[in-house]
């Protein structure tokens, strides 16, 4: 008996196999990126306001480095709770704990099984189930629950949560103002990423660990948010309001607007930038221009004056000077680009290409050993 499927190809499995092959390879390769992107954003993020909250707790500062040693970041130092024990939030500890510097004491997760965390536990991580608990003690809350799971852990925590904590939901099937609702908390973050690509490239490392793929310069620079625009992006309202929250934190430490754009500029655009020395070109600063006039009407008059809170889901919704400015100024884009790759380690070279940090990362060490306290003066 001859085979009847001999002349219809689609029916054969190798043809089968072949045709399923590349979107299957773009589905794992986009569900790979999607996750490197999240965990290097809450890196960075992380990173940034320890910087800005240790300019503020130390009085030496020549201890505070963006691309610093966790002998830095010791108990006083920023702490991060994780709701969700399952694969996001593995990922995204191990990632904070290799990469952050920040320390495992100062890292805490809640999940309804603590007891298969017992990696975390080894290395000092304290693993519970009690997100109230976990909500009442963090600077930083990660939501990395299913959907499904959402409505119940916020219902739990909306009576334990207090400014200046930041919620920073990975849960990315639920809207920003749906989780507004939820908490009744303006202090939310919700990175919103887009893919836009089909190019099933492997340069996320669809084989290796996130740990990995984010020690790889390529990585890095695919993951910048000033970066290309290309294959996975996240939204420039995501930056725009990490920026904000290290201007809440500020206002929390009641530290004046004047000094807390200070902190900001020296954390941004530290001495000795290679873009400015190249191009002979001084480095853009924040001012209060940046912000709405009706937020800056009191501050011209009383220099000793904090900035308002600011509602971080308001930041990510609308328009404001900043996202005008950050969508315009390619200086500021490439000063941001390089303010990211040098906090994983990285740094872009004139070619275009990535170097190691070397000479910048010993001068900007030197600058901030250089510069005083604050809050001991502007």
């Amino acid at each position: 008996m001859s085979d009847i499927m001999v002349n219809l190809k689609s029916f054969q499995s190798e043809r089968a196999v072949e045709e399923h092959k590349q979107p299957l390879l773009c589905l794992r390769s986009r569900c790979k990126g999607l996750m490197v992107n999240a965990c290097a954003h809450a890196v960075f993020f992380c990173k940034l306001l320890h910087l800005c909250v240790s300019f503020l707790r130390q009085k030496e500062s020549g201890k505070v480095s963006l691309i610093s040693s966790e002998e830095s970041m010791g108990s006083e130092g920023l702490k991060v709770g994780i709701i969700g024990g399952g694969h996001i939030g593995k990922q995204l500890a191990r990632a904070l704990l290799e990469l952050s510097g920040i320390s495992a004491q100062n890292i805490h997760i809640s999940t309804r099984r603590p007891e298969t965390l017992s990696e975390f536990q080894q290395l000092g991580v304290e693993c519970f189930y009690d997100n109230g608990q976990l909500v009442a003690w963090a600077d930083i809350v990660f939501l990395c629950c299913l959907p499904s799971h959402l409505q119940q852990i916020c219902s739990g925590i909306h009576a334990a949560l207090r400014e200046p904590c930041i919620v920073y939901s990975l849960v990315t099937a639920v809207p920003l103002p749906r989780l507004k609702q939820l908490l009744s908390y303006s202090a939310i973050l919700r990175p919103q990423y887009q893919c836009t690509s089909r190019n099933v490239e492997n340069v996320w490392g669809t084989n290796g660990t996130i740990r990995a793929a984010l020690q790889d310069p390529i990585v890095i620079q695919a993951t910048c948010p000033c970066g290309p625009k290309e294959r996975i992006t996240v939204t420039g309202k995501w930056l725009e309001a990490v920026f904000y929250a290290a201007m809440n934190s500020c206002m929390w430490r009641h530290l004046p607007h004047q000094q807390a754009l200070k902190l900001l500029n020296d954390v941004c655009f530290p001495e000795h930038c290679p873009i400015c020395a190249e191009q002979k070109t001084c480095c853009p600063r924040f001012y209060t221009s940046y912000l709405k006039k009706s937020f800056c009407i009191n501050l011209k008059f009383v220099a000793f004056h904090t900035f308002p809170w600011f509602d971080l889901t308001t930041v990510q919704m609308k328009e404001s000077p900043f996202s005008q400015l950050l969508a315009r100024s390619v200086l500021l884009q490439n000063h941001l680009t390089l303010l990211y790759c040098t906090s994983f380690g990285v740094l872009l070279a004139k070619s275009g290409g990535m170097a190691s940090t070397g000479l910048w990362q010993q001068n900007f060490f030197s600058s901030c050993r250089s510069r005083p306290p604050y809050g001991a003066g502007s």
